[in-house]
């Protein structure tokens, strides 16, 4: 006999370290179809809020400056969360007409080490939104 049943999340006892193992809400129903198939309905409303949760997050990464530096702070490179370019500073010591070489590379290397501590940023804000986009969600054709 196929019947909608459906099934209420529950923490496990002695499981009180917060995290939601489930990835529901505490005491959310999840509905389950025949077959033992959570309910398709359910699912696209979870994956439309965690795309707006990423959403909120790349925008708050692109309004987020983090900075790079070379040569003992001589050349300074200020990008976005997002990694764009908004600002580079060079020290007078480090401008040398003889050496313009030198002073490319301090800027390369600025900008280099600015990039590198977005993409720690964009880890830190993203990674926990694409850690539960990867969770398995089981979704045919997603590419998470």
């Amino acid at each position: 006999m196929d019947h909608v049943g459906s099934l209420t999340t529950e923490k496990n006892v002695g499981d009180d370290n917060g995290d939601n193992d489930d990835n529901t809400e505490d005491g959310e129903e999840l509905i389950v179809i025949p077959g033992g198939q959570p309910n398709m309905q359910q699912l696209l409303q979870q994956a439309q809020k965690m795309q707006q949760d990423l959403a909120r997050a790349q925008e708050e990464l692109a309004n987020t400056e983090v900075d790079g530096q070379a040569g003992g702070g001589l050349v300074k490179a200020t990008v976005t969360g997002a990694g764009e370019l908004r600002a580079l500073r060079i020290d007078p010591k480090a401008v040398d007409p003889e050496d313009t070489e030198t002073l490319a590379d301090l800027i390369v290397a600025a900008v280099h080490a600015a990039n590198q501590n977005a993409q720690t940023l964009q880890q830190q804000k993203l990674g926990p939104l694409a850690q539960g986009l990867g969770g398995g969600s089981g979704i045919p054709g997603l590419p998470f």
